[in-house]
């Protein structure tokens, strides 16, 4: 039946109404809630924020705890995905991971990319040597080669640091710090509690190394969110303020990095409050 113009006009209308109308969709946290699983992107290789056990061969770790809290509030199950470092943000912003917990520094740069939760953790970043090589301090790391991992704040920070430096990268920190020891570098920069981590690892050679005085750098450590997913920044914010006044955030600090750690930080010289760098 032909509709007279009245009716064809307001079935226009009508029409172009819907076509115009925004596409409503639910947002991450719902998806997170409906697939009954919070993916959390960590590096794996990273003691003690993240790494292998190599009794239980689960990954656990500080923030490996953190993001296990904020899965269980939210009421699904943690699945943890092991990444690259220069892999961490395109994973979340391809969709790979909902949240990254994988030693991301916060900084004004990666801002435009991704967000980020509360600070969780505040390090500095250092230069391990070997004391045959006779530097002590960074300014005599001059005209040398250093390694670090690829894709971290490791490598723009010591050259800014250092601008004449020579930098050798790897895949994960543990391949530079292996290359350290074989001599392919003179210097091993990485974050200070990792770099502690490492030398403890070194045992009798300890002997043979020394971390340099001087920190290259300060680095608040966060959460990493899709930009724009206002709702699970609140919720992993809202769970870390909890940690923070339950005196749970100090329990996990103490269990990883305290006195009877390798690390033997007697305190934590930060608290979980901000997101402001």
């Amino acid at each position: 039946m032909a509709l007279s113009l009245p009716h064809r006009l307001l079935a226009l209308v009508a029409a172009t109404a819907a076509f115009a109308a925004p596409v409503v969709h639910a947002d991450q946290l719902d998806d997170i809630k409906k697939k009954g699983e919070l993916v959390v992107g960590v590096l794996g290789t990273d003691e003690p924020n993240s790494f292998v056990d190599p009794k239980s061969r689960e990954i656990v770790g500080y923030e490996v705890d953190i993001a296990k809290a904020i899965a269980a509030k939210i009421g699904v199950k943690p699945v943890f995905k092991q990444l690259a470092v220069a892999a961490r943000i395109p994973e979340l912003q391809q969709g790979r991971v909902d949240i990254l917990a994988a030693s991301l520094t916060h900084n004004k740069e990666r801002e435009q990319l991704v967000d980020f939760s509360l600070t969780t953790f505040v390090t500095g970043q250092k230069v391990l040597v070997k004391k045959a090589s006779g530097i002590a301090d960074v300014p005599q790391l001059a005209g040398k080669k250093v390694l670090t991992v690829k894709g971290g704040t490791q490598e723009p920070n010591i050259r800014k640091a250092v601008p004449s430096v020579e930098v050798v990268t790897f895949e994960t920190t543990q391949q530079a710090f292996l290359a350290l020891q074989q001599g392919k570098g003179v210097g091993y920069v990485n974050d200070e509690s990792s770099l502690i981590n490492d030398f403890a690892k070194l045992g009798p050679a300890k002997k043979d190394y020394a971390i340099l005085p001087t920190n290259i750098s300060v680095e608040p450590l966060a959460l990493g969110l899709k930009k724009g997913e206002t709702r699970v920044k609140a919720a992993v914010d809202g769970v870390l303020r909890e940690l923070e006044s339950s005196g749970e955030a100090d329990k996990l600090f103490i269990k990883w990095y305290g006195p009877d750690t390798r690390l033997q930080f007697d305190k934590r010289s930060f608290k979980i409050d901000s997101d402001r760098i």
